[in-house]
């Protein structure tokens, strides 16, 4: 038989009978041993899949694999010494063929998906014998073993990054000796840090961010780092004080500390890395003011201590760092006016001051600087008037100038034109007067302009049409006058127009109709006229046209997005007519038409063709009407044909033939007054249980709320699934329009959100078939007997910052829940919470604000003031007002509105008073005993009555929530647990 290795066995019998005995046992051992690296790889080809035959060089007939994709041999003995094969996108488990290759030195196999466990003999065995390994973003999960790093040969760089890593680093981490380069980030890794991990003197770069290790930073030996370059902790959860000799690794040119809980001030030890390039220490809380030795880094580059407690004045040896590209101090507590000195940073590309105390006007080098791209000193208290002054040498970079939220006065400088690459451009919140420069019009590559809440005058000018590229455009709030430029029809990827609250007379431009990637305009509180572009409704990416309270007149357009245009959107517009708004149009009534069934012998003169002594006059409208007729008659007899084989088909299939019979029972039954419709699964599950259980059987209700009841059923392969049969089927859209919202929400994806799996709709039932989540409702486990001692404060702070992710990625999509509250936030069997009964007010768009109110009365409590007011506009700010209710629920325990023998006593209003009175601690709910993390608590009370504000624009937005509620966490192991 002929077999893998019978040429080589060919080949030795042939040189036998050539050669002496030396050289052909030599020449057959380098065959054998060439063709185990061959071996070896197919072996390994073989255990994986390769969708775009990146791999299809490797032949299992070579003699040698160094001419292979991926492969590099040593030119002398042609053995495999490496193997590169990043990005291949292969997937599979690493097999034991590439054992084979014994003198493999470095396995690079980044950017895959490859799984399986990280402690398989199979990889330690490959780690320990080679010097390189880079498996970083595949798929291992499972925790690193200890004996991974006992005996760990010679290995000097490991990459593990971006995979799925659990558990801690092992204590024999520090026992090798030889790691140079270490990359374990982007994993779910936690614990400490070994004590022993500086006794690794070789290493020269460290990544261990994006995890969840905690603890402080071992002090020890650090400063025996000799050959440390990069550093790199962030996105972790470690605490205390940074080692105060960490200035002592001399060579370090990054340090990243960022997003951690570190406290203290800056180690003074730092003014000794003069070769530093880097230095991170964003979103922690150092304190105090930033030493005038930060001028000493002469390398530095990049600076950023933003979202910390810094404050004081601004070192003005900042001035000296000739190589700074990157400087970031926003967040902090910064006072005094900004330093001049900054004029020598030559090289300074970013500048981000925001969100400080500074005073002052702005310095001449904020925009002379030759390769600055960025400015941001929103959220200060600067003041004066604009002067960009002669730096026309800058207009060139600058990208982004932001200058909103300070108290600049005067005009805007028609200078702004020369700043050609402006890509953003914010001046809101200020007291700017005059009007709009119309050299705006040459800012050819701007995508945002904000000029909002100012004092502007005058009017729009036309050459804002010059800015082709312009995305977003806000200049509400102003005193506008004269009318919307035609020309704002030719900037074609225009999104957002905002131009409310202003003097705008005239009618909309028609070249607005043309605007196609247009999602939200807002022209209200103005005093437009005219009618509305009946071509508007070609505008298929519209989610917000609010155009009330203007004198706007005719018909709105019909068709798309204004067949559901909520009322409060059209309102005050009295002269408005259209389904929407209840008011038929007026139309005129055309004359008789005389038909002659012999025209050619008609003249003048000839009577009219008589039949029983009465005139044949036939009316345009009595001709369509008898044209109708006949149409319908016609229609009806097929629908008629139609409908007998449809419930003959669906009467054959349970999937497609679900009935409502009577009650509140779903049956697969026919009956005579059965009401078909279709059911939609989006999982491809069509088939229900059937048998005891119906699908709304009432024994299987879960709850009720202001949108419908709850029902538990099952699908046919045993997965429960919760069904909502919806209130209001008489207001609830077309099939059409149903059928549309419903799989909007449906694709929506977050595991902090219950998933709409599927749904039913008949004129007279509307079903929404979701996940099944089965712990219970959160303000079941706050407020019910049987649920009420179950959850500890890291379980509370767990479900607030889950719960705010779920709406924050709901804001991303553009959807607003309207029905904030306990119960419907569910808790899985691990304890995570999903959000559930989301974006349900989008499927009744003929409900206005109060009739809205009236169905999520149930949330008595959680609704934001806005609601009471119709002509304030419903945002997501409504849904931060309902989780800031919330989030003090979860904290206190008490529900938003509690009722008394002789009292109302309000949540939000009672914990208000606590927190200004200095008794906030005493708000926490009594069953949180013990070691209760009282900082922790407080901050999270304190960004509860934040989010409640009552004012809807000192309310932050639910990403913003997110990052406030990661910063406040406490180190875990400064906390214990109290049931």
């Amino acid at each position: 038989m002929w077999t893998k290795t019978t040429p080589f066995l060919v080949i030795a019998t042939v040189l036998l009978l050539l050669s002496p005995e030396t050289t052909i046992l030599g020449v057959w051992s380098l065959n054998v041993a060439l063709n185990d690296d061959v071996l070896g790889l197919m072996v390994f080809k073989a255990d994986i899949q390769d969708p775009y035959l990146r791999l299809s060089t490797w032949k299992e007939e070579d003699d040698s694999a160094c001419k292979w994709s991926g492969v590099t041999c040593d030119p002398y003995s042609n053995r495999v010494t490496e193997l590169h094969l990043d990005g291949f996108s292969l997937s599979g488990h690493i097999s034991k063929g590439l054992l084979r290759l014994q003198f493999l030195q470095t396995l690079s196999l980044s950017r895959n998906n490859f799984t399986g466990l990280i402690g398989n003999p199979i990889l330690t065995q490959l780690i320990k014998s080679s010097q390189v390994i880079d498996l970083s973003e595949n798929g291992f999960f499972g925790s690193i073993p200890d004996q991974l790093f006992v005996d760990c040969g010679s290995i000097r760089s490991l990459s593990l990054a971006k995979n799925k890593l659990t558990g801690v680093i092992p204590d024999s981490f520090g026992s090798c000796m030889t790691l140079q380069n270490v990359d374990l980030s982007s994993n779910q890794l936690s614990g400490g840090l070994p004590n022993n991990i500086w006794s690794l003197t070789s290493l020269r770069s460290i990544d261990l961010s994006n995890n969840f290790f905690d603890g402080e930073i071992p002090h020890e030996k650090i400063e025996t780092l000799f050959d440390l370059r990069v550093l790199n902790l962030s996105s972790n959860n470690f605490s205390g004080e940074l080692p105060e000799k960490i200035g002592e690794c001399l060579l370090l040119k990054s340090v990243d500390f960022s997003n951690n809980y570190f406290v203290g001030t800056i180690p003074s030890s730092l003014q000794k890395l003069s070769l530093c390039n880097v230095l991170n220490l964003r979103g922690n809380y150092f304190a105090g003011d930033l030493p005038e030795w930060i001028g000493n880094l002469k390398s530095l580059e990049v600076l950023d201590i933003s979202v910390n407690n810094f404050s004081g004045l601004f070192p003005t040896s900042l001035g000296d760092l000739e190589a700074l590209n990157t400087l970031n101090l926003s967040l902090n507590q910064f006072t005094g006016n900004l330093p001049e000195s900054l004029a020598n940073c030559i090289n300074l590309s970013v500048v981000d001051f925001s969100r400080n105390l500074f005073t002052g006007n702005i310095p001449v080098w904020a925009f002379s600087l030759l390769r600055l791209k960025g400015v941001s000193l929103s959220g200060n208290q600067l003041a004066g008037t604009l002067d960009f002054g002669e730096a026309a040498a800058a207009f060139d970079t600058l990208e982004i100038m932001d200058l909103s939220s300070n108290s600049f006065s005067g005009i805007i400088p028609s200078s702004i034109g020369n700043f050609s690459s402006l890509v953003f451009l914010n001046m809101s919140w200020n007291s700017l007067t005059g009007p709009i420069p119309s050299s705006l019009g040459q800012l050819k590559a701007v995508n945002v302009i904000d000029f909002s809440h100012n004092w502007l005058n005058g009017s729009i000018p036309d050459e804002i049409g010059g800015a082709a590229l312009l995305e977003e455009l806000r200049l509400e709030n102003n005193f506008f006058t004269g009318e919307i430029p035609a020309t704002i029809g030719t900037c074609s990827v225009l999104t957002t127009l905002i131009l409310s609250e202003n003097n705008i007379t005239g009618g909309i431009p028609a070249g607005i109709a043309n605007l196609t990637e247009l999602e939200s305009v807002d022209l209200s509180f103005n005093h437009l006229t005219g009618g509305l572009p009946k071509e508007l409704s070609n505008l298929t990416n519209l989610i917000i046209f609010n155009i009330s309270h203007n004198d706007l007149e005719g018909e709105l357009p019909l068709g798309g997005f204004f067949n559901t245009i909520p009322l409060s959107s059209v309102s005050d517009n009295p002269s408005l007519c259209g389904s929407i708004v209840n008011q038929s149009c007026p139309g005129a009534h055309p004359k008789p038409i005389v038909l002659n069934p012999n025209p050619s012998h008609s003249n003048h003169d000839s009577p009219p063709l008589t039949l029983g002594h009465k005139r044949i006059i036939l009316s345009i409208s009595a001709i369509i009407a008898i044209g109708a007729a006949v149409f319908i008659a016609l229609g009806v007899i097929i629908v008629t044909i139609l409908n007998l084989h449809v419930r003959s088909s669906l009467s054959r299939s349970p999937a497609g033939a679900l009935t409502f019979s009577g009650g509140d029972e779903f049956s697969h039954t026919r009956s005579p007054s059965s009401d078909y419709g279709k059911l939609v699964m989006f999982s491809g599950d069509t088939e229900f249980v059937s048998g005891t259980h119906a699908l709304l059987n009432k024994e299987c209700e879960l709850g009720r709320g202001g949108f419908g009841v709850v029902y538990w059923t099952a699908l046919g392969n045993g997965r429960s699934v919760a069904i909502k049969k919806l209130h209001v089927p008489s207001l609830i859209k077309s099939r059409e329009d149903f059928d549309r919202e419903v799989k909007k929400l449906g694709k929506i994806r977050h595991s902090n959100l219950v998933l709409l799996e599927g749904y039913y709709w008949t004129p007279s039932l509307q079903l929404l078939i979701n996940e099944y989540v089965s712990s219970g409702s959160l303000y079941k486990h706050l407020h019910e007997g049987n649920y009420e001692n179950t959850l500890t404060w890291r379980d509370r702070f767990d479900i607030i910052l889950g719960t705010a992710k779920g709406l924050a990625h709901l804001h991303q999509m553009n959807v607003i829940h309207y029905n904030m509250k306990s119960s419907n936030v569910l808790i899985d069997c691990s304890g995570e919470p999903k959000v559930g009964d989301f974006g349900l007010a989008a499927l009744l768009p003929s409900l206005d604000r109060h009739v809205l109110s009236g169905k999520i009365q149930s949330a008595l409590g959680y609704m934001a003031p806005e609601f009471a007011c119709q002509t304030v506009k419903i945002t997501e700010k409504c849904d931060v007002y309902g989780f800031g209710i919330l989030v003090l629920e979860v904290v206190t325990g008490k529900k938003p509105v509690e009722y008394m023998e002789d009292d109302v006593v309000v949540l939000c209003d009672m914990v208000r008073g606590a927190v200004e009175s200095g008794g906030a601690e005493g708000c926490v709910d009594g069953k949180l005993k013990g070691d209760f993390p009282v900082e922790e608590g407080i901050s999270v009370i304190k960004l509860g009555l934040v989010c409640a504000s009552q004012v809807p624009s000192n309310r932050p937005d639910m990403e913003e929530v997110v990052k406030i509620l990661e910063l406040i966490r406490c180190p875990p192991e400064n906390q214990e647990e109290i049931v």
